[in-house]
């Protein structure tokens, strides 16, 4: 009798044992991603670019050129043609420069879409400064439509020597069943306008 009591406690003890442990390692999975998107600004690693409008730089450093490589893709089968309008790019760290990203809408519905940019290597996403970017905001297009999405960016001067290739890479996002009616009627309408 002895025997199963002890049996039946030590199983007890591992049973709660184990359930801390399960709800600690959810607990644990909730908390990577706030943890990953701090260690990602902090070190500037994984090629996070910054979400706000950096300032216009005022030094150009004519003695280096910096080849930019542009990469455009969409997320799963979302039916729509997004490409860059020149795939590559040699410019100055610190001289600014304009382009945009080509899009159209094949499908048969009006979407909204968001861009999510990644700068490789991920330490020279520190360096690639955006001024205007289509990343920034939501994109409203109706079904069978094409817009051309502005970007202008530098590379800041600063760029250590060993980086003379910088790729710049947008993964387009359809959000539009993450939007409220009312506000995805608000996008098109001003986006007519």
């Amino acid at each position: 009798m002895k025997d199963e009591q002890k049996t039946q406690q030590a199983t007890n003890k591992l049973v709660k044992k184990l359930v801390v442990t399960v709800f600690l390692m959810f607990g644990f999975g909730f908390a990577l991603i706030p943890l990953y998107d701090i260690f990602c600004d902090i070190t500037g690693l994984n090629g996070k670019t910054s979400e706000v409008a950096a300032s216009q730089s005022s030094f150009v450093d004519k003695t280096r050129t910096i080849s930019v490589e542009f990469i455009a893709r969409t997320q799963g089968n979302l039916p729509w043609i997004f490409k860059p309008e020149v795939k590559k790019m040699n410019v100055h760290p610190g001289e600014m420069h304009q382009l945009n990203f080509i899009v159209k809408n094949n499908s048969v519905s009006n979407m909204v879409v968001q861009a999510v940019p990644s700068v490789s290597p991920g330490i020279a996403a520190a360096y690639f400064n955006k001024i205007e970017c289509f990343c920034f905001n939501q994109q409203p297009l109706e079904r069978g439509t094409s817009a051309d999405l502005g970007l202008q960016f530098y590379i800041d001067k600063d760029i250590p020597a060993e980086y003379s290739t910088v790729t710049l890479a947008y993964t387009l996002f359809d959000i539009s069943e993450n939007i409220e009616q009312d506000e995805f009627i608000k996008l098109f309408a001003a986006n007519k306008n």
